[in-house]
């Protein structure tokens, strides 16, 4: 093979032009681009870090906001419950107390109305006693021709009635 019979007297100038296109690739790429490159992303890591910093921030003010906020809901809520309650114990008392007139009121009504059926009775009584009187002496009258008092027949009708 007569390119392997080459090979000897070709190989410094291909060492050499190997060596010439590396260096050159090395400086170009190694010394120009790379640490561009490398700045790039230098930046954009710190524009991460920052970008993450900020929102680390921003998330620990909104906690700080969201725990300042419930704490004053909850003194709100307190607040609220406490005149609910002060409400509900001045319409207790309230209620109680006119209840109380009312009740008064009713009762003074009951015994006011027990007073007129107490009275109605005992005229109705008194009413019954002088008819049965009436109706005792004419019956006696007319059964046994005899004639009786206004007096004594209402006070037969006064024990018949306490006997019976």
């Amino acid at each position: 093979m007569p390119q392997i019979a080459q090979l000897p007297e070709i190989w410094s100038s291909q060492l050499f032009w190997l060596l010439v296109i590396f260096g050159l690739v090395y400086f170009v790429i190694g010394r120009g681009m790379v640490p561009k490159v490398m700045d790039t992303v230098g930046l954009r890591d710190k524009q991460i870090a920052d970008d993450l910093a900020a929102a680390q921030a921003a998330r620990d003010a909104a906690d700080e906001q969201e725990e300042a906020w419930r704490k004053r809901e909850n003194a709100n809520r307190e607040a609220a419950q406490a005149l609910v309650n002060d409400a509900k114990a001045k319409a207790g008392k309230s209620t109680e107390t006119k209840l109380a007139k009312v009740q008064a009121a009713l009762d003074a009504q009951l015994e006011e109305a027990e007073t007129r059926i107490a009275a109605s009775r005992a005229k109705a009584a008194a009413e019954i006693e002088g008819v049965a009187a009436e109706a005792a002496q004419d019956i006696a009258k007319r059964l046994a021709n005899v004639s009786v008092t206004k007096a004594a027949a209402k006070s037969a009708v006064k024990k018949a009635m306490a006997n019976g």
